[in-house]
């Protein structure tokens, strides 16, 4: 049984299919119904994504893939057996979700190894909220790790 977060990651892994954003690239021009669904926050996702992807927060999303609920997206509700690629920052969320996804019946979710981060090393199209493109440099500044001593468990 996990008992730390990498931990948990590591048995996840094992469950879920992972993408790389370069072959997340090839897929976007071979599957004309693919869904890229951003897990991120709003904040997040309005600072930039990759163009035509749906936000459905990790927090919401076991109601969002269901009818019945205030936060139900029935577009990801009607996409179960669609593909779908999960998305996040760093792969660590999406690859939660992409879990949770196919313990909910999803038949063909796998998630963004490397994620934004990735996605963006590997030089692919972001835009911001209003869909003006985010450019690589800008996009490097905002993916630099913040982590505060406290959160490194140094005080």
């Amino acid at each position: 049984m996990p008992n730390r977060f990498n931990d948990l990651l590591g048995e996840v892994q094992k469950e879920v299919d992972e993408i790389f954003p370069w072959d997340l690239s090839d897929r976007l021009g071979e599957v004309s119904g693919l869904l890229i669904l951003d897990v991120r926050e709003p904040y997040e996702f309005e600072a930039m994504h990759i163009p035509r992807s749906l936000l459905v927060p990790r927090g919401i999303l076991e109601t969002a893939c269901e009818y019945g609920y205030e936060e139900t997206v029935p577009k990801l509700v009607e996409a179960r057996c669609a593909e779908i690629v999960v998305v996040c920052r760093s792969g660590n969320r999406s690859l939660l979700a992409a879990h949770t996804m196919k313990l909910l019946g999803y038949r063909h979710v796998s998630s963004l190894k490397t994620g934004l981060r990735g996605w963006n090393d590997y030089e692919q199209p972001l835009v911001d909220g209003g869909g003006t493109p985010v450019s690589v440099e800008s996009a490097d500044v905002y993916f630099i790790p913040r982590v505060s001593d406290a959160q490194l468990g140094r005080t």
